[in-house]
């Protein structure tokens, strides 16, 4: 998926130069703000998670879930179970950046897991983890699923994942699959019409 995200318009002088207290994103001025606010062109691709780029964010990802979660409540995928026959995984790259990631884990026919739902610290809160679930989402549904669920932590930690999903109609659910009852894990599901 290639799409071009919003930037600024044909405001920048006819010279190319830049008015004081502004940026560019997409070559084009914009308001004064941080050029990390700036979208470029964003790219969602299935990644077959050979690169050294994915190793290390999903790394990073394990390592953050196993100094927050006790061993029998982590259940964060590596690389490895990311690779495991069943899961379809996408990486999210704003021009050459991989600032988010996302995977859909198939648990029966009409049934999809959402797992490693990840964005880079420095662009949480931007918008990144909607898109990559608008698109997880959209992908399970020309798949056939007819439902997706997921898990996540119930602690505070976890508030903005659970706040991000229940916007995109996920709700509290029973534990399922292989899942257990877990005070430290919430499930939520949806279907998809």
């Amino acid at each position: 998926m290639l799409t071009r995200a919003r930037g600024g318009g044909d405001s920048a002088h006819p010279d190319g130069a830049v008015r004081p207290g502004a940026t560019r994103c997409n070559g084009a001025e914009t308001a004064a703000k941080p050029v990390s606010t700036c979208l470029y062109v964003v790219r969602i691709i299935v990644d077959d998670l050979s690169g050294p780029a994915i190793a290390a964010f999903l790394e990073e990802h394990v390592q953050q879930m196993r100094e927050i979660s006790p061993p029998e409540s982590k259940h964060a995928l590596d690389l490895e179970g990311l690779r495991r026959p069943g899961i379809t995984f996408w990486s999210l790259y704003d021009g050459e950046e991989l600032v988010g990631c996302g995977a859909l884990k198939r648990i029966d026919a009409e049934h999809a897991e959402l797992k490693s739902m990840r964005t880079a610290v420095a662009r949480k809160r931007g918008g990144v983890a909607s898109r990559l679930l608008e698109h997880i989402l959209a992908e399970a549904r020309r798949s056939g699923f007819t439902r997706v669920s997921l898990e996540t932590g119930s602690a505070e930690f976890f508030l903005p994942a659970r706040r991000l999903y229940a916007k995109f109609g996920f709700a509290d659910c029973p534990p399922f699959g292989d899942y257990r009852p877990d005070p430290l894990s919430t499930f939520m599901t949806r279907t998809l019409s």
